[in-house]
């Protein structure tokens, strides 16, 4: 096992239906998942294992499949990704979730990575603008991949007031 303090990054992955040795997962899971920085791989409880990533996409491309199918000896196992958090209860499912959230007809200057993940704070936890954002190839609409408490409260509408200097 790495011990690493770079390894910053926690997500859970659930096996509901058996899984493979967990030297195995540790193989597979970097591999088949193509996770770019290191990875450290442990077991959590019988069907849960412990996946710390060190850096911000692996994370975030991890918690965005909502199942991802590891493949060995002609055999898949389904995983599914939820977030690590300190007080994760196996027998409870999390109500984190990640998911793009739309801002359209937004004045192109607002398409900085920064203003865009202020206005995205209004609904959840900003991870990640799209790849229009960053190139500046699409100036209808402006996405951004959040992470959201699915019980907690979204507006509708975020206002944004744009003063004219006389």
């Amino acid at each position: 096992m790495i011990r690493n303090e770079n390894l910053q990054y926690a997500i859970i992955g659930k096996f509901s239906y058996g899984w493979l040795d967990i030297q195995e997962l540790g193989t597979l899971i970097p591999k088949q998942c193509e996770l770019k920085g290191e990875c450290n791989i442990g077991l959590l409880s019988n069907i849960h294992v412990l996946i710390r990533t060190s850096n911000l996409e692996d994370y975030v491309n991890l918690l965005s499949k909502p199942t991802i199918y590891i493949v060995h000896r002609n055999w898949t196992y389904p995983m599914r990704t939820l977030k690590w958090e300190p007080l994760f209860d196996p027998k409870e499912e999390t109500m984190t979730s990640i998911a793009w959230i739309y801002f359209p007809s937004i004045p192109p200057n607002f398409f900085g990575k920064e203003t865009m993940f202020s206005l995205a704070a209004a609904v959840g936890k900003p991870l990640q603008v799209d790849l229009a954002i960053r190139n500046q190839t699409r100036p209808s609409c402006a996405k951004v991949k959040v992470e959201v408490d699915l019980l907690g409260k979204f507006p509708k509408r975020i206002n944004v007031g744009i003063r004219k200097q006389s």
